[in-house]
């Protein structure tokens, strides 16, 4: 029997609590619940750091690019780095913890991407501080103390830097370079991954204010092998205001060759830029970036979430490094920081109409691993490149042995190639088309006229895959698996035409051999045997959009509304609904595409700071997979933005009742302003 969906939106009334709807740009956490947290993540596409409801504290520090095997599945995962930010603050002798900060508020202002909190120690000080992963330097982050005493204290504040267990052959160094005008103290570590293939550094110092006069003396203390600290004292006088910063750098020789040398030379660099050029160095990167904006009139709430959602999506990539972003983008290790089809179907296509060039790492980040794709396919017995379902480091295959999607999920290749003319589409580089976007194209077609069976005309079938509803295993004829590929062969042949090339005239006779199956009542059929049961994912209706497989209304209408019937309330990704958004707002209906749009994330959102799980109830932010679903449902659905050969168009849709316009700004390469009313 199909599933019955809920017709009314569920949510926690901890999230509304605790969370500011009024402000788009910066969401207020004024009750922070250590055993009901969840963190919100600064990143700036290659640093990641995640909150804690502790003071001074931070969960993880994750570096985009760092992989290592150590015992999760056989495969490689990402690494927790250094806690380069993590310290301590004693006032009188007394460290501050949780039962001592009262009244704590955290805040993320997702406009300058930093993360505050604020609280009171007793009757005696009022301290704030905050931290930044800095936009302009990848490497570096910075966090920023400001302590105001209500009587006359003593203080002591210490950077303490602790090794991940995960790490091993920790080494200690602390060293003081003096120069005639300032002290440069150096806290810094360095370990080998497990396996010893990579070797992590990190390295922070302090940095004082001219203001405050002289800068304090600065103590190294060695507390074990896998943990140092430097620290220093002050005395205040009541109404007195300290302030102070640590700025440091995580590398890995992944990302230079000599790692250790590299933490300290960027530790150095900030101490000698200065708090206030790198905050306004890092101000400024970021209000370059919200030039490309979504901007919603008429709904406060629905404003301040899809700021968020693009924060999260701008904070997880990065321009020039030819990297792609995990699920979970750099709020932790979720999916082992692999990358799936959740980049090139779901995020990519909203970071590529706001910010192309952010867009461009990531399907360079493909083109880099187009050689270990093509091996791919040779061990598999087929032509062309069969890129992997979960990708890391190498680009081979790194799904674990258990779970089938590795050796069967095939679409990912189709997608990897619609990625490449969708980057095309947009930037109208035909440079870029001819030496790695066709490559890209031309390999992936190949792979696709390989693996079909060609059992007669319009019989091309492609069997034994795991569907893009992922709950449909070796099944044959999956609908979204032949509608891709049918798309890359088109898509290549398009190519190779637009490059006076002569295209494989075996691909369009594939692609228009590839079968899309019907039910009996004219439904689009899932795969071969499907006959009605619940699905985890969208499927079907992803050939709508964004494969236009399916260009009549009248056809979309009639699978949507069979297919939405078939998605369990609970235990699903959160993009699903996101495509049903899109596709209502497309056909009119901006009441059923409003419905699905709150249905999509509202349950997703966890305490303190709205960030998204990936399923209702789930617990494993930030799922930037179903931001990136959502985002496409405002941009393609409410906003009407379309990707085409000649560039992004825009056609007509419906809004929701409530909402005035929607006001797209810095849409691509040409930045253009796109509006719906």
């Amino acid at each position: 029997m199909p599933y019955k969906k809920f017709t009314t939106v569920l949510f926690s009334f901890l999230v509304l609590a605790t969370a500011s709807a009024q402000d788009p740009w910066i969401i207020t956490a004024n009750k922070i619940d250590p055993a009901n947290y969840y963190g919100a993540t600064v990143a700036n596409g290659m640093i990641g750091i995640v909150s804690s409801p502790e003071p001074f504290k931070v969960k993880d520090v994750v570096l985009a690019g760092a992989y290592d095997l150590y015992g999760r599945g056989r495969v490689s995962n990402f690494l927790k780095s250094f806690n380069l930010l993590n310290m301590y603050l004693e006032i009188d002798g007394k460290r501050i913890g949780n039962a001592d900060a009262s009244n704590m508020k955290q805040q993320l202002d997702m406009h300058h991407a930093s993360f505050t909190t604020t609280f009171n120690y007793g009757d005696k000080a009022a301290v704030t501080y905050t931290y930044y992963s800095l936009r302009q330097l990848p490497f570096t982050v910075l966090m920023d103390v400001s302590i105001t005493a209500k009587k006359d204290i003593n203080i002591t504040s210490a950077s303490v830097m602790e090794a991940p267990d995960a790490l091993k052959e920790v080494q200690n160094y602390y060293n003081e370079i003096d120069r005639p005008h300032v002290v440069i103290s150096l806290l810094t570590s360095t370990a080998k991954s497990p396996t010893g293939k990579l070797l992590m550094c990190a390295s922070n110092t302090f940095l004082f204010s001219e203001k405050h006069g002289a800068e304090p003396r600065v103590i190294h203390e060695m507390w074990d092998n896998n943990m140092h600290l430097m620290k220093f004292s002050k005395k205040l006088k009541a109404g007195e205001t300290y302030s102070f910063s640590i700025a440091g750098a995580s590398i890995t020789s992944a990302h230079h060759d000599d790692p250790l040398n590299e933490a300290e030379r960027m530790a150095i660099t900030a101490k000698l830029e200065g708090r206030e050029r790198l905050i306004q160095f890092h101000n400024k990167a970021w209000d370059e970036i919200w030039k490309s904006d979504i901007i919603i009139d008429g709904d406060a709430q629905a404003q301040q979430d899809i700021h968020s959602m693009m924060y999260h999506l701008y904070s997880f990539v990065r321009e020039g490094t030819a990297l792609s972003p995990s699920p979970m983008g750099l709020s932790g290790l979720g999916y082992n920081g692999h990358v799936f089809w959740d980049t090139e179907i779901w995020m990519y296509p909203a970071i590529l109409v706001l910010h192309p060039e952010l867009a461009k790492s990531m399907v360079e980040y493909r083109f880099q691993r187009l050689a270990a794709a093509r091996q791919n396919a040779f061990n598999h017995g087929y032509k062309g490149a069969m890129f992997p379902w979960e990708s890391a480091g190498t680009g081979v295959e790194e799904t674990p042995v258990w779970a089938l999607s590795g050796p069967f999920e095939h679409h990912i290749t189709a997608c990897v190639g619609i990625a490449a003319w969708n980057y095309y589409c947009v930037t109208q580089d035909k440079d870029w088309l001819r030496e790695k976007g066709y490559p890209m194209l031309k390999e992936t077609a190949m792979f696709w006229a390989s693996r079909v069976e060609r059992n007669g005309p319009g019989k091309y079938d492609i069997k034994n895959v795991v569907a893009a509803d992922e709950w449909a295993e070796n099944i044959d004829n999956d609908a979204f698996t032949n509608a891709a590929a049918k798309a890359v062969l088109q898509d290549a042949t398009a190519a190779a035409i637009l490059l006076g090339l002569k295209p494989d005239a075996d691909w369009l006779n594939v692609a228009s051999n590839i079968p899309i199956l019907k039910l009996d009542n004219g439904i689009t059929r899932e795969f071969a045997t499907y006959n009605g049961e619940g699905i985890k994912q969208a499927d079907v209706n992803l050939l709508s959009y964004p494969l236009k497989e399916i260009t009549d209304p009248k056809q979309t209408r009639k699978d949507l509304e069979y297919y939405e019937t078939r998605v369990p309330n609970e235990g699903t990704p959160a993009m699903t609904q996101g495509i049903f958004t899109l596709l209502y707002s497309r056909l009119g209906d901006g009441a059923k595409a409003y419905h699905f749009f709150q249905d999509a994330y509202l349950p997703n959102m966890l305490p303190p700071l709205r960030v998204l799980a990936e399923t209702k109830g789930g617990t494993n932010p930030y799922f930037g997979t179903g931001a990136g679903g959502i985002l496409q449902s405002v941009l393609m659905g409410f906003g009407g933005l379309e990707i085409t050969p000649k560039g992004i168009t825009q056609i007509k849709t419906a809004l929701p009742p409530n909402w005035k316009s929607v006001t797209l700004t810095g849409i691509g390469v040409e930045k253009k302003t796109f509006i719906n009313k």
